[in-house]
């Protein structure tokens, strides 16, 4: 979703211990984790707000790896990506051309976001090493409850708030929540208006995502 910031801080706390690092955290505002990027659904190559793969309309799905970026992971692999791709409905998985696994710039640290669809392919933002998210503010309702469903925990830090994921529940959340939005932003034929696009991403991300793979589990 396109929530941008007000505010930003640069805070001096370091980072937890077992990520391994000193580095110092940029603390996000309480709603960025669903930024998804207004507009870039239709985005053309010139607008550039990430590589721009051709499609190629051959059927194959192709899986980028680029570095993460100090103090940065990625948290999913392609063998557990093209895995996850593999149970959506087959007609789901046409029109998914590449999967990209794409670096974290001191852009992204400023507007971060876990995920975004461009054409025919989906790219992945790495988080930090440490598995903790720092934002400046209390989340929002409808950010807790998305990301407590799949394992995260908030918990308040003074006048920041960490949200603390484990190597099972971000992976969980990336495959059955994050990868399966962009799916579905790719798979809406329909839908133009931006708001409409992200219902129903929402939705599909819901159906195909979350409630499939707990009827796997059961």
């Amino acid at each position: 979703m396109n929530r941008k910031s007000q505010t930003r801080v640069r805070s001096s706390l370091p980072q937890s211990r077992h990520g391994g690092s000193s580095r110092r955290h940029t603390a996000r505002p309480a709603s960025a984790h669903q930024h998804r990027g207004n507009g870039l659904a239709s985005g053309r190559p010139f607008d550039a707000p990430e590589d721009w793969h051709e499609p190629q309309q051959n059927g194959k799905l192709r899986v980028i790896v680029q570095e993460s970026g100090e103090g940065y992971r990625h948290v999913v692999t392609p063998a557990e990506v093209r895995h996850r791709v593999s149970q959506l409905p087959v007609e789901f998985q046409h029109k998914l051309e590449v999967i990209q696994l794409s670096r974290m710039t001191r852009k992204r640290q400023l507007f971060p976001c876990y995920g975004l669809q461009w054409g025919s392919s989906v790219y992945l933002y790495p988080i930090e090493e440490s598995l903790e998210e720092l934002y400046v503010r209390a989340p929002r309702p409808a950010q807790r409850i998305e990301t407590e469903m799949f394992g995260g925990r908030w918990v308040q830090d003074g006048p920041l708030w960490r949200l603390i994921w484990t190597e099972r529940t971000i992976r969980d959340f990336y495959l059955n929540n994050v990868l399966i939005h962009e799916i579905g932003h790719i798979n809406d034929d329909r839908n133009t208006n931006f708001r409409e696009r992200e219902r129903f991403a929402d939705w599909f991300a819901v159906e195909y995502g979350y409630r499939a793979s707990r009827r796997r589990r059961a």
